[in-house]
């Protein structure tokens, strides 16, 4: 299905596109490449944070659903020196850094379809050298496809003609049962290390184990155990053959989601700082741990920590990023 969702301020059309397919049905948008809503069969409640109108994405969405881009997470500071080349990015968070791209990042615009069929459907957009400070003409296509035994297929592949910063991220708010919060989900992570932040959520430059701190989840432990948590936690060293990184229950509904990426990073926010009045997909109003969004990434602000794998993406080279959702119901 293929319908109109909503208009843009400048009069542009937002379009809603479903595919389904192995139990799973999903919504996904034109603007920002928006995992608009996401079914399981047999479990009513919907998986994903999101709103059922559009205009609450343009005024108050913390990035639901969206394919954040083309650098996501946060870089330190305007200033960007890359090849020694120097720029000044979009300080869009806290008015003294850059989060997910800019203020109009690839979250926060509309994209073009390029292919639509009853499973899968394909998504392009292009930014322009010097986009939110960015250098470079970049170009981006991102695949969703619905794909046996429950699970969200996305497909992530990206160019430019300037060497540039790129770590794009499916940015999604989990609820696997409903509730009013995640805090009594499992979570589990395959990771030894973590990044330890500073007040204003940058990386230090750090890397520390994750024993003996809230933050360790090599076994499964309730969600709320590390609150609050808005960190990335270290899977690797670079982009590797896809694996799975960590699995999230939901004792309650018997649902579970495995997460599978090739990133060399995972970032977990336990949606501490949600505060929306609006009702989201579940009819109500969405407040703090509403939903857990597990993105997998490069690390956060690697360009300023040479021992952080890098998300450098030059002229002639291709970035390709491969990510599932895997659902099941017991």
């Amino acid at each position: 299905m293929r319908e109109a969702f909503g208009t843009l301020p400048d009069g542009a059309a937002v379009e809603r596109l479903t595919i389904s397919g192995g139990g799973l049905s999903a919504r996904i948008l034109t603007w920002g490449a928006v995992l608009q809503d996401l079914r399981l069969d047999g479990h009513d409640a919907p998986l994903v944070l999101g709103f059922a109108q559009f205009a609450p994405y343009l005024e108050m969405s913390p990035h639901f659903g969206a394919v954040a881009g083309r650098c996501a997470n946060r870089v330190r500071g305007g200033p960007l020196e890359l090849d020694g080349r120097g720029f000044e990015l979009d300080r869009n968070f806290l008015g003294r850094h850059c989060l997910h791209g800019g203020s109009l990042g690839t979250g926060k615009l509309p994209w073009r379809v390029e292919e639509h069929g009853a499973d899968r459907v394909v998504l392009g957009i292009s930014l322009p050298d010097g986009h939110m400070g960015f250098p470079g003409k970049f170009e981006a296509r991102v695949v969703y496809a619905a794909e046996p035994d429950g699970t969200l297929d996305i497909r992530m592949q990206a160019s430019a003609d300037a060497a540039t910063l790129c770590s794009l991220a499916h940015h999604s708010y989990f609820n696997l049962d409903g509730a009013e919060t995640i805090g009594e989900h499992l979570l589990g992570v395959e990771a030894q290390s973590y990044l330890p932040v500073d007040d204003e959520l940058i990386p230090t430059g750090e890397i520390r184990p994750v024993a003996g701190t809230r933050f360790d989840f090599r076994a499964p432990a309730r969600v709320a155990q590390a609150r609050p948590v808005d960190h990335n936690y270290c899977l690797s060293r670079e982009r590797v053959a896809i694996r799975p990184v960590a699995r999230l229950s939901s004792p309650a509904s018997g649902v579970t989601m495995e997460c599978r990426t090739t990133e060399p990073g995972l970032q977990v926010y336990d949606g501490a700082k949600i505060d929306i009045d609006e009702p989201g997909l579940a009819g109500r109003a969405m407040r703090a741990h509403a939903g857990i969004a597990l993105e997998p990434q490069g690390w956060p602000d690697a360009i300023h920590h040479a021992g952080f794998p890098q998300s450098v993406l030059r002229p002639g080279e291709i970035y390709r990023q491969h990510t599932q959702y895997a659902f099941r119901r017991d």
